[in-house]
Formats: structure tokens, sequence, C-alpha cells
């Protein structure tokens, strides 16, 4: 799948270079504005709406649900995704790329912060409340998407971010509360 993945994002990455295809083409704007641009936009596209789909879709939702089946979150968790669950991401992060015309070291720069983001909102630990309060304002902290990885389906369905919170709340799919009544797993979904 990887193998896969990866030349046809080299293909895209070629033909949107080549066309000057995208957004920060079409736009002008500073290179750090373009930077922030890419990485917000492959965020809510890549992650955020393939994700969100992930859920909505019984069919999409089968592959998913491998992720989903952990019953004690860590960071390991961040990793376990089937195959179909990966190409359904990357169809959607390749769309993002020829929507933003994101260069290629944007997209590494995306892609580190991806799994840096993946794997500590999937680890088990505790940042203090005020450090949690304040920072999940704008990015997914651990808390926030403890929620997700709850049993039952409506609380499965919300928190769908992985950089940031932002689009939960903007799109009414944001929770939050008393983490101590997550239980993690799949209930009769």
């Amino acid at each position: 799948v990887n193998f896969i993945v990866g030349l046809a994002t080299a293909g895209v990455y070629t033909w949107v270079q080549d066309k000057q295809i995208g957004i920060i083409h079409w736009v002008p704007m500073p290179i750090w504005l373009q930077l922030l641009v890419s990485i917000l936009l492959l965020d809510f596209i890549g992650m955020y709406c393939s994700h969100y789909v992930l859920h909505k879709y019984k069919w999409f939702w089968k592959f998913h649900m491998v992720h989903h089946s952990d019953t004690h979150v860590d960071v390991t968790t961040g990793t376990r995704h089937h195959p179909g669950d990966w190409l359904i991401r990357e169809a959607f992060a390749l769309t993002a790329i020829i929507i933003t015309g994101a260069p290629v070291a944007f997209y590494f720069v995306f892609r580190f912060l991806n799994v840096i983001f993946t794997y500590l909102t999937h680890a088990n630990i505790r940042i203090p409340a005020f450090l949690e309060s304040s920072l999940g304002l704008i990015f997914v902290t651990p808390n926030i998407h403890k929620f997700h990885h709850h049993f039952e389906r409506s609380w499965t369905d919300t928190n769908f971010g992985n950089i940031f919170s932002l689009w939960d709340r903007l799109f009414g799919t944001f929770v939050n509360g008393d983490v101590t009544k997550v239980k993690y797993g799949l209930g009769t979904q």
C-alpha cells in the first residue's frame, strides 16, 4: 500500500508543480502563509474530512473499525489501520495536494506534524489542565481525542481532527468533558 501511495503521491506532485495548480500558485502570498495555508488544508481535507467519511459510510467504517477496536488506547493505536482505511485517507490527502498546490517540502512538514500529533493524541499521557484547556482551543490534545475512542457511537462520531481542533469546533463535531467516563473499544456498531 505504501509503495502504491508513494508512486501516486510522486505523480501528483510532479503534475501539480508542472501545471502550477493549486491555491498557493494562484493567490500571491508570502512563503510562511503558503506553508500555513497548506498545513491547514492538508489537515482539513486529508485528515478531518477523510476521518469523517470513514465514520459516516458503513463500508468505510468497516475498514476504520480496526483502529477503533483497541480496548487500551496508546501510541500503538495511532499506527493500527486497515490498508483500506489508509488508501481512503491517502486519496483525500492527494486531493488536498491538488487543491493547495503545496510543494513537497510543505507536505513533509505536514506529515511530520501529523505523525507527532497522531502519537501524542493516542499516547496514554496527561497534560496539565491549564495546558490542555489552552492548547485544546486550537490543537487536538490527548484528552480531546480520548472521546473519539469511546465505545459508544455517539462519542466515537466526534473529535475527528488530527492536528487542529478548529475543524471539529467549526463543524459541530467537537465534544469535551470528563475523560474518566471514556471506555475504549467497539460497542454494538
